[in-house]
């Protein structure tokens, strides 16, 4: 149904002050909000041909054509009408609103200024997480263009930048093209590489200035044109990036600094939380991970200095039981890792950080009492609050800003990350192997064989011809249309099944 002639002479009877106007399809939903200096003439820009060569674009056209009514409310002054829009916007959330509806137009640069080499990625929100942030910047092209610049500049590391550690202090930052491509020393001290993010920050800050300049010409140029959503469009992008700047100043400037006071202020905030003797320059972490009971594992994760040692990092299958129990999991791993370290004389963690409530925390304690080992410093951070359970039991409540509870975070999530790999890894070994145990008189070394064969596929095992099969070293002929009537009837079966 065309609305166009009604919508017309609607217009027509509009008043010609300032005020916000709402577009509705034909079901009555608001579909579009915008505002006007003057009602009549903005309006008839959308529903009469000469207004509408003037203003087109793809987006404009698209809503137009579903706009079937529309309402107006007048204000009192043209910044009263920008008011009125915004709370209208978070109201109805309007699809054709994409600017307000949706920040994926704006991207942040964000400094990791925790990282022993902090390196510039690119963020969608802004978190209190001692990262600096810079920007933001209207989409992706923007933000790629403003890192490759930096990066070409100052010579600092980006997303795909994994540095390794040769030395004491001493970082290999690439080891392929780039090395030759960055036109910088590929080998770096800290201090040396802190230099160069130090000059890359305040290019950056340099930067946010400028933009905040051009985009104020741009926002009075829109204005003088009556394009208001293209000028509403510049003034967000100047509240945006002038947040950005105040969030920004409540962060170390001194970057050569920010990894060890960082860490060194989150150790602190934790002895003093927990009070203890000494600060947790060490800390490890345990994990259970596990699907329905199957596959049941546990990881330990290790952090010193505030950083996470990787190579420390630990694995555990469970060897006990079969099961679903995580308290009986958290005792025979936590026993099994202090009980090896006990036997050979080497130092405990100053904090051993349990994932999970008092519970969990029970059964860790557990571990030790029952092998005679005197424990380190246990706690639990139990997830639903983040709620730090003390060895006594006694729950800690430590604000969400506290600078030991991101570094318990930090390190319970790198737990539970590294747990949920291994635990993925062992589901799709058992999955690949499942299928081949059922079937009898195939031993591990012709298993074996038959997954080399078929590049570890088991998809190709079960898709392979008698002839495929019978050429695997140890399968004869026999065994070959055994196998293959076996795996037909897996298919047979499945197909039963649905």
């Amino acid at each position: 149904m065309d609305f166009v002639p009604s919508l017309k002479e609607k217009v027509r009877h509009l008043p010609s002050g300032s005020g916000v106007y709402v577009m509705k399809d034909a079901l009555g939903s608001v579909i579009y909000i915008g505002k006007a200096v003057n009602l009549r003439r903005r309006v008839g820009q959308y529903f009469f041909n000469a207004g509408r060569r003037g203003m087109y674009n793809p987006k404009i056209s698209s809503m137009v054509k579903s706009v079937a009514d529309f309402d107006f409310y007048t204000t009192r002054s043209e910044a009263e009408a920008l008011i009125l829009e915004s709370r209208l916007i978070k109201r109805w959330k309007p699809r054709y609103n994409t600017l307000e509806k949706d920040d994926k137009n704006f991207l942040l640069l964000r400094v990791e200024t925790f990282a022993q080499l902090p390196r510039f990625l690119f963020a969608r929100h802004r978190k209190d997480d001692g990262a600096i942030y810079f920007g933001p910047y209207l989409g992706t092209t923007a933000l790629r263009s403003a890192l490759r610049e930096i990066k070409k500049l100052f010579g600092v590391l980006l997303s795909d930048a994994r540095p390794k550690k040769i030395g004491e202090n001493s970082w290999l930052l690439y080891d392929d093209a780039r090395a030759e491509i960055s036109g910088f020393p590929n080998i770096v001290s800290k201090e040396e590489y802190a230099e160069r993010v130090s000059k890359a920050l305040e290019f950056l800050r340099d930067s946010d200035s400028k933009s905040i300049e051009k985009a104020r010409e741009k926002m009075l140029e829109a204005s003088e044109k009556l394009d208001y959503e293209r000028a509403a469009k510049w003034r967000d992008l100047i509240s945006a990036i002038s947040e950005t700047r105040r969030a920004n100043d409540k962060i170390s400037r001194d970057i050569s600094r920010s990894p060890e006071y960082v860490a060194k202020k989150a150790m602190e905030s934790l002895r003093r939380s927990l009070k203890m003797d000494v600060l947790p320059r060490s800390i490890e972490c345990f994990d259970i991970s596990h699907i329905s009971g199957s596959f049941c594992v546990a990881s330990m994760v290790r952090f010193e200095e505030g950083e996470p040692a990787n190579k420390k990092y630990r694995r555990f299958r469970i060897k006990t039981f079969v099961g679903n129990d995580d308290f009986r999991s958290m005792r025979e791993v936590v026993g099994r890792r202090y009980a090896r370290l006990a036997a050979e004389g080497s130092g405990f963690p100053d904090l051993v950080l349990i994932d999970g409530g008092k519970g969990q925390v029970f059964s860790a304690l557990k571990a030790f009492d029952e092998r005679g080992i005197k424990p380190p410093r246990v706690v639990g951070l139990a997830k639903k609050e983040e709620t730090v359970i003390d060895e006594n039991f006694s729950e800690i409540i430590l604000p969400r800003s506290d600078e030991g509870l991101k570094l318990l975070q930090r390190v319970r999530d790198e737990a539970h990350r590294f747990a949920n790999s291994f635990s993925g890894e062992l589901r799709i070994k058992k999955i690949r192997e499942s299928v081949l145990d059922d079937f009898r008189g195939l031993g591990e070394k012709r298993k074996a064989a038959l997954m080399e064969r078929f590049g570890g596929s088991i998809a190709r095992v079960r898709s392979a011809t008698v002839e495929e099969l019978e050429s695997v070293e140890g399968i004869g002929k026999k065994t070959a249309v055994e196998l293959r009537e076996f795996l037909d009837g897996l298919g047979r079966t499945k197909n039963e099944r649905v």
